[in-house]
Parts: structure tokens; sequence; C-alpha cells
């Protein structure tokens, strides 16, 4: 089993930041990947960016792409989100999730996910 515990989320103003945070811990938690995801009201669960664990590679959805990034902390089995110049189409439930699959972005293939966090931007 992987737990995942997301932490970090909260509520702010337009053009603020905030720091995201995902734990990981139990067998092979050393996947090919994690990623963190968000699911805004009445919408689908959305990718929002993945990093390799290993080499540590990075990708982004082109909506988040020059705001927000992607890192991790191999020591501390922790990945992190942050998000710079947020805006009100942010807000969203962000989950990180797990993969052993290379190179996916689709929900269905990752496997573990932690619970998620709120982040609410006003405007």
């Amino acid at each position: 089993q992987v737990q995942l515990v997301e932490s970090g989320g909260g509520l702010v103003q337009a053009g603020g930041s905030l720091r995201l945070s995902c734990a990981a811990s139990g067998r092979f938690f050393r996947r090919y990947a994690m990623a963190w995801f968000r699911q805004a009201p009445g919408k689908e669960r959305e990718f929002v960016a993945r990093i390799t664990w290993i080499v540590g590679t990075t990708d982004y959805a082109d909506s988040v792409k020059g705001r927000f990034a992607i890192s991790r902390d191999n020591a501390k089995n922790t990945v992190f989100l942050q998000m710079n110049s947020l805006k009100p189409e942010d807000t969203a439930v962000y989950y990180c999730a797990s993969t052993p699959v290379i190179g996916t972005t689709t929900p269905s293939q990752y496997d573990y996910w932690g619970q998620g966090t709120q982040v609410t931007v006003s405007s």
C-alpha cells in the first residue's frame, strides 16, 4: 500500500501564492512519478503537473505553465506544488497521486491518491 497525504491548501486572494505538500509513505512509494491533479465543482479531474522520482523530469498543463512549479524532496519522500499568480479559475480540490506508468497524465493510470486539499482563490 502507498499512502499519500496532502497539506497546504487554503484561501488566498488572486495574485497570491500557496505551496502544497504531498507526503508519501508505505511500500513501493517511489514509483515512477507523482502528479498533482485538481477538480473544480461540476468539472472533471484534470492534470496539473507531474514529476518523476528518480530523474526529476517535470511536465505541466498549459493552464499553469510559468505560474506553478512541482518539485520533490527524495529524502523526505515529499512532493511540492508551488503555486504563484493564482487566479480564481485555479479554485479546486487538489490531489496528489502516484503512478507506475511511464509518461502518463491520465487520471485512470494513477492508482494511489491522497484525500485532497481545497484551494480557493478569491477575486
